[in-house]
């Protein structure tokens, strides 16, 4: 029982204008959504559709026709779906009766403030940190090892979206943030902290455990670097690390992801050591986690990545930096440098690859520390936040 739960449940309007239980976030929702109705809420989904792996789900869907997703084009454009979105979901707020509308970006400024004249809460998703540093930090890396971002790139700025973003965190009572790398983006950019409020993401206890693991005695050192290989995750850190630890002249280290254009031929000369071994798109995660003794992400922006969570539930430790968002103490679930720092990075590699005591240690915390950060625990940490803000907007609320 979360201590100030309500007796009537929350009742609350999960907005989503993405296919929910797609790869990617469209799962971050969905597990959300689960945690929240675990944790004693009542939700109501409305999304663009529902991904056929989910099963049975009920949920408005506003861009499924006879069980068919619409294509943004039918729209005219990606952004004229997100406002068809939008508006069916204000539609939605104005014909029920709901004390929070939870929304995510681009598909949420004509419904949080149809929530706000109503006197609802409204509340917006922050997957990444501040749109603006967003851009800002993924275009100059990009630029600083030559790249163009391509049309297909997230981070590629675009000042209608921008704007777009701009307007849907004034029109927000709150917005949640999963890192507090996130948080302070928002800082920065001048949101108030009154406006801003941390929760959670999580992972599945069911598929990412500890069992069946083979560790040292069984093998050579691995380290697993597992996300989209673009210049914002920092693969390149990650390889000038390696290269510089000393860990491969014995050790392994995985790649894991799909390459951003051009970013793999940038990379060859560090790639093509015989010590690392490229993999590409990895569909078993657990079992790739399990396999390596530590994951290895030095990403200069995120919001709080998902990997980094199941990474700790399978015992691989963490050696990330301070911008991937991760739920880690530094030295007792895993190791933290500042983006960017490679010699930083380097040092933990050697010290955790040539010290069995410290990497069983940073290995044994993980795991135990794990059990707070599923997406279960991550449901009860969300709905407290909504339930302390409703009642701090509306004083005296049930």
């Amino acid at each position: 029982m979360i201590p100030g739960r309500p007796a009537v449940p929350l009742r609350i309007l999960y907005s989503f204008p993405h296919t929910l239980g797609a790869p990617g976030i469209g799962m971050t929702a969905l597990n959300q959504v689960s945690g929240l109705r675990a944790a004693g809420a009542d939700v109501t989904v409305v999304c663009t559709a529902v991904d056929a792996s989910v099963g049975a789900f009920t949920a408005a869907r506003t861009l499924t026709v006879r069980g068919h997703r619409l294509p943004h084009r039918v729209f005219g454009s990606a952004d004229a779906a997100f406002r068809y979105h939008d508006r069916r979901a204000r539609a939605m707020l104005a014909s029920g009766a709901y004390d929070v509308v939870h929304t995510w970006p681009l598909g949420a400024l004509a419904t949080l403030r149809a929530a706000r004249a109503r006197g609802v809460l409204g509340t917006r998703e922050a997957p990444n940190s501040h749109t603006a540093a967003a851009y800002a930090i993924a275009g100059a890396e990009s630029r600083r090892l030559g790249l163009t971002m391509d049309g297909s790139a997230s981070h590629r700025p675009n000042p209608r979206r921008l704007g777009r973003e701009l307007e849907e965190y004034a029109a927000a009572d709150l917005i949640l943030v999963p890192s507090e790398h996130v948080r302070q983006s928002f800082l920065t950019a001048g949101v108030p902290d009154t406006n801003l409020a941390r929760h959670q993401y999580g992972f599945d206890p069911l598929r990412f455990t500890p069992a069946g693991r083979l560790d040292r005695a069984e093998r050579a050192f691995t380290a697993v670097f597992l996300g989209s290989a673009e210049p914002r995750k920092g693969l390149h850190y990650a390889l000038e690390a390696w290269h510089s630890s000393g860990a491969a002249t014995s050790g392994t280290l995985l790649v894991a992801g799909s390459f951003a254009p051009g970013y793999r031929e940038t990379l060859r000369p560090l790639l093509v050591h015989p010590s690392v071994r490229v993999l590409g798109f990895v569909n078993d995660t657990a079992a790739l986690l399990r396999s390596a003794d530590v994951l290895l992400l030095p990403s200069l922006e995120e919001g709080s990545a998902l990997v980094t969570y199941e990474a700790q539930a399978c015992g691989c430790v963490p050696l990330v930096s301070t911008a991937s968002g991760a739920l880690v103490t530094d030295g007792v679930e895993g190791l933290l440098h500042g983006p960017g720092d490679v010699a930083a990075l380097a040092d933990q590699i050697r010290r955790v690859s040539t010290d069995a005591a410290l990497l069983a240690a940073l290995r044994t915390n993980a795991i135990a520390g794990s059990a707070g950060k599923t997406w279960a625990a991550a449901g009860e940490r969300m709905l407290a936040v909504l339930v302390a803000a409703r009642i701090s907007l509306r004083p005296g609320a049930p």
